[in-house]
């Protein structure tokens, strides 16, 4: 093999050249790339019903809402662009998602564009459009929990202006003649106020707690957008390390055909050669032969009588 490479040098290293000059061109040709990484956290509102997903949407739903087309355009018209400009087409094309149901849930996505600014636009773009859309969503579960929590706390200024009217009525004044038996009244009031009073605290600081930004909260990224400092694309070293693979591959084919054909080329001279050997005319060397096996059986045959 090293043979027959070191022979036909010149068509291993034209094939070679040819490679690398392709993926010269390439390299030079191609428009940069720079990809974005974030990750979405769905909103919640903590105030459903007992068994209900707190979520504003499930985790699939989120996932086919981000791959809808109609919403992707929605994004770049967020940031003015068209729905047919090649920057569009770029967006919906990159956009990658990754569901990571097991932490929070979350959503991972990538998304590329010609810049690094470009593409950190085009991730917070997404979140907005989302977290726009989620806001919609959760406004109504989210009104009826204020709302309920605004009349518990109704309830509870009622409950304790009647408990300090009962505190007022159930305690004994020496210098007024109270009847005992309304005084009595007023204290098991008292005490059924109170508990509705606990009763109502303790739903107050339920709700206080779920309406927490612990609880509910707008979806939103989790972190910050990240870019690489270095293009996505092209990717130089692997690109190259598999220009020169295929270089040397292709080399390699060029040298061993190149070779085969000059091997057939050979071979088919040479059985010409000896063809041609074969059939060339004979007059002279069968016809010597000839008289001599005739000489040799008549030996008289060459001798004139006297």
């Amino acid at each position: 093999m090293s043979r027959i490479l070191i022979r036909e040098w010149p068509w291993f290293v034209a094939g070679l050249l040819v490679v690398i000059a392709a993926v010269f061109a390439f390299t030079q040709s191609a428009r940069p790339q720079w990809e974005a990484t974030g990750y979405i956290q769905i909103g919640q509102v903590a105030g459903v019903l007992q068994g209900q997903d707190p979520k504003v949407e499930p985790l699939a739903r989120v996932l086919e809402r981000l791959k809808f087309v109609p919403f992707q355009n929605q994004v770049m018209a967020r940031m003015g662009i068209g729905e047919g400009a090649p920057e569009a087409r770029l967006y919906r094309k990159s956009l990658k998602l990754e569901p990571l149901p097991y932490a929070g849930p979350l959503v991972k996505f990538t998304v590329r564009g010609w810049s690094p600014q470009q593409a950190s636009q085009f991730a917070e773009a997404t979140v907005a459009q989302l977290q726009t859309l989620h806001q919609q969503l959760q406004a109504g579960p989210l009104a009826l929990t204020q709302a309920r929590l605004g009349e518990v706390q109704a309830d509870l200024d009622i409950a304790q202006n009647q408990r300090r009217q009962l505190i007022l009525a159930a305690t004994p004044d020496d210098a007024r003649d109270r009847n005992a038996q309304a005084a009595g009244v007023a204290s098991m009031l008292l005490a059924t106020t109170n508990t509705e009073i606990h009763t109502l605290q303790q739903t107050r600081g339920e709700l206080a707690v779920r309406l927490s930004p612990n609880y509910t909260y707008d979806t939103s990224l989790m972190w910050p957008v990240y870019v690489p400092r270095g293009p996505a694309f092209p990717n130089l070293p692997l690109l190259w390390g598999v220009g020169v693979l295929f270089g040397l591959a292709l080399g390699a084919f060029a040298a061993i055909a190149r070779h085969a054909v000059r091997r057939a080329r050979a071979v088919t001279v040479t059985f010409n050669q000896t063809d041609d050997t074969r059939h060339l005319p004979t007059h002279g060397g069968h016809g010597a032969a000839a008289g001599r096996d005739a000489a040799t059986s008549n030996p008289h045959a060459g001798v004139r009588n006297p």
